[in-house]
């Protein structure tokens, strides 16, 4: 596990608007700002994938989206409460509250809170932050800090040691108003 100078050095990065690679659940992931276009479209074009697709918020508590909720139907908020933290990925209404490079042609963005202890104690110290698989588009998932490095060599800024969290396959996505199931793991 990364030890919590790294977990730091990773949040100043993150910060100064870092491309960083990490370990989640089950594959390793690319992260970043989400507020920070610049760096936003620089991940995006590390893995040469469209702005229109949208991408992951991760966060290490509830709360941490609690800007996204307000108003939301008590339902909801109890199916993402009933699932969190785990590998349960859900589409909520983004109400216009969060960039378009986030959100990408959707009315929904995706929300995520982790429960793999390296990814929440970093979002603990940063707040919510960008998760897509760290692969280039049409390649598999990396499942190895080596992989990553194949990869992205001098594309990320940092990596981030650490061990997967034992799961075979990614999260769950699922739509938050009906529950319908748009990825399957």
């Amino acid at each position: 596990m990364a030890s919590k100078w790294s977990v730091l050095e990773a949040k100043r990065e993150i910060r100064a608007g870092a491309v960083i690679a990490y370990p989640t659940e089950a594959v390793w992931g690319l992260g970043c700002d989400p507020w920070n276009k610049e760096t936003v479209n620089r991940l995006l074009a590390i893995k040469n994938r469209s702005v229109d697709k949208g991408l992951i918020l991760v966060a290490d508590n509830i709360c941490q989206f609690n800007f996204l909720l307000d108003g939301f139907p008590n339902i909801w908020v109890e199916r993402m409460v009933n699932t969190w933290p785990g590998p349960n990925t859900w589409l909520v209404p983004h109400q216009n509250l969060l960039p378009e490079w986030v959100t990408g042609m959707h009315d929904t963005v995706a929300l995520r809170v982790s429960h793999h202890p390296l990814v929440r104690d970093l979002c603990a110290l940063v707040g919510p932050i960008i998760s897509t698989s760290a692969n280039p588009h049409g390649r598999p998932a990396a499942r190895t800090r080596i992989r990553v490095e194949q990869y992205f060599r001098g594309q990320v800024d940092m990596v981030l040691g650490g061990s997967l969290g034992g799961l075979e396959n990614p999260s769950l996505i699922r739509h938050l108003a009906t529950g319908e199931v748009v990825r399957y793991p």
